[in-house]
């Protein structure tokens, strides 16, 4: 019964290393056999080797190459116990792929595995998104006359959820039980990260409760696994019921809880709620630790109040918590938010001297900034700085550049940086190609911009409703209207679905035309096809009748958009007003206009 009870504890310890990558709690020469006597090895200590691998540790993946390398040349050779303990802290670190070439040149060498091998392995698998391979495994341990234990089925388990397949994870859950592989708390926390993972939150919770049914104690991990996602999905009273139920069941919060909580009630900029969860936190001695300033500070900093995160930086010191990157770029990010660029170099400037590095964050908001009030020879010389300190510019910086480069007319330079993320392997995107697309466009390149589209077809990335709504407002605006309605009839065969912007670029080109028929059937079809008109919908549509002198048709169209709560923007109303003054508008019911003019800016 002992025997069978520390064998229990191992599975269970195994498990949590399995799934966590935390290292097992026993002393892995529980199963370690004397090769020289037959004898368990339990109770005599650590191998002198063991004690070698304590002493020095693996610090990094060379570490651990190192270190295989010596077991592997060693006479006699450690178990497969100890290769399974180094195999653990490379899987910590990610090396997915080098730890199952590691476990193929065990079996090469000799070296036969175990169960918990060959789940490390499984394990591997799942994290590249071969579930698939992972179930191989699962059939190599039984051919071996190896028993699967719940650690195995736990971790496949946590392969179909981190695919998102947790439908299948739940299906191998009931399979697992079938064989008679009693679940644990660890199994439940993987199922219910996996359908908080989903967005099956209430699922997760429902689960919860039949675990406390089945006997099962959730810990702390169940419960913060779903106030988290509560909390992701603006659900703060179910949050906040679930905490509560969680203290009545004798399960203390951590500063994780709080965490999960604070940050949904900024997201709502309820700061009197952010200040009481604080200061609750302090009374239950749950220090806020950097990640609970930092949340406050970055939620208090996007809207614009950065003299009040600094207050939240000053009580951070006070408390002996140091700012870190993440709250120096957030204090930056909040100053250009504001415009306010001089005051966010500053605090870039003192990052520096408190002796944190920026990051290629810190450099893209400020060039984003930078790039915003067109200061653009600053943001190139941010960018040229990121070179000479052997920082890497990513697509982010890339397209801030070019997105600045190209609003004051650079079109060369964001062309040529273009050409450059091509060169060295940085990825493009849709946004790196609209914003040049926009450029080229507003700045009446439109034989560039054709072409350049014409590259996106050919090349990708494939254009989406935004780039053809780019293009479909210069076509119209360049008076080029026919190509303009070719590319519109071609959008819902290139699987595009025009949205409100498009229909109003194109109700507007064809007003200016002087079709306002055929603009009108195109604004009763847009509603047909589930695109509400909106304001400036009915302000075009408007304008449209009105320079055409249809005065009566106008005076209805804006009784219907004032009954739907729209009102004439400036535009629309300076064009009344002009048409009324020089007596060019006739038979217009002038009671149309009460209450109906000049509320709206101009947003055509």
């Amino acid at each position: 019964m002992v025997k069978f009870l520390a064998l229990q504890t191992h599975l269970l310890a195994f498990t949590n290393y399995v799934i966590s990558g935390k290292r097992p709690c026993l002393n892995a020469q529980f199963f370690c056999i004397n090769t020289e006597s037959g004898r368990s090895n339990v109770g005599n200590g650590p191998t002198q080797f063991e004690k070698s691998m304590r002493n020095n540790g693996i610090k990094n993946i060379e570490d651990a190459l190192v270190s295989f390398n010596q077991m592997i040349h060693m006479h006699p050779r450690p178990s497969v116990v100890e290769f399974t303990k180094l195999l653990g802290p490379i899987v910590r670190m990610g090396h997915y792929s080098t730890v199952i070439s590691l476990t193929k040149q065990m079996e090469s060498f000799g070296i036969a595995h175990d169960v918990y091998t060959l789940t490390i392995l499984i394990n591997c698998f799942c994290h590249l998104n071969r579930v698939d391979i992972s179930f191989s495994v699962l059939g190599k341990i039984l051919k071996l006359g190896l028993q699967p234990n719940y650690a195995t089925f736990t971790t496949l388990i946590h392969g179909y959820c981190l695919d998102g397949k947790v439908a299948q994870a739940v299906r191998l859950f009931d399979v697992m039980v079938e064989k008679g592989h009693q679940p644990n708390v660890v199994t439940y926390n993987v199922i219910i990260k996996g359908l908080c993972k989903i967005g099956q939150t209430k699922v997760a919770a429902q689960l919860l409760c039949k675990m406390s049914g089945e006997g099962f104690q959730p810990d702390l991990f169940s419960y913060n696994t779903i106030i988290d996602s509560f909390c992701q999905d603006r659900m703060i009273d179910e949050a906040t019921e679930l905490l509560n139920r969680m203290i009545s069941k004798g399960i203390p919060p951590d500063v994780v809880t709080y965490n999960s909580l604070i940050q949904a009630v900024c997201n709502s900029c309820q700061w009197k709620e952010v200040a009481r969860l604080l200061k609750e936190m302090v009374g239950q001695k749950i220090m806020p630790n950097v990640v609970s300033f930092n949340i406050v500070v970055d939620a208090i900093c996007k809207e614009g109040m950065v003299s009040e995160a600094l207050d939240v930086v000053k009580a951070m010191l006070e408390r002996g918590v140091e700012p870190d990157i993440f709250t120096f770029n957030s204090l930056m990010d909040g100053y250009c938010l504001r415009r306010e660029l001089d005051e966010a170099q500053k605090v870039f400037d003192m990052m520096v001297r408190c002796g944190s590095l920026p990051d290629v964050c810190s450099y893209n908001i400020l060039i984003n900034g930078y790039c915003k009030i067109q200061r653009i020879d600053k943001a190139v010389n941010l960018f040229q700085e990121m070179h000479s300190k052997n920082m890497f510019p990513d697509t982010v910086t890339y397209n801030f550049l070019i997105g600045g480069l190209c609003r004051v007319g650079r079109l060369l330079d964001a062309q040529e940086l273009l050409s450059e993320m091509q060169v060295v392997g940085v990825q493009t995107n849709l946004v790196t190609y609209n914003s040049l697309l926009d450029g080229l466009c507003k700045h009446h390149d439109l034989e560039g911009a054709l072409r350049l589209f014409q590259q996106m077809l050919d090349s990708g990335p494939y254009p989406d409703i935004i780039s053809c709504n780019i293009l479909i407002d210069a076509l119209c605006k360049s008076g080029k209207l026919e190509y303009a309605r070719e590319l519109f009839l071609k959008l819902q065969s290139a699987g595009l679905q025009p949205d409100i912007k498009t229909y109003n670029t194109m109700i507007n080109g064809i007003c200016k035309a002087g079709s306002t028929n055929e603009a009108f059937e195109l604004f009763r079809i847009m509603e047909r096809n589930g695109c509400m008109p909106d304001s400036c919908s009915y302000n075009v549509m408007v304008r449209g009748f009105l320079q055409n002198n249809e005065g009566s048709t106008a005076a209805l169209l804006l009784h219907e958009m004032n009954v739907k709560g729209f009102s004439a923007d400036a535009a629309t109303a300076s064009l009344l007003v002009d048409l009324l003054c020089n007596n060019e508008l006739v038979l217009f019911p002038l009671h149309f206009l009460s209450g109906n003019l000049g509320k709206e800016g101009n947003d055509s």
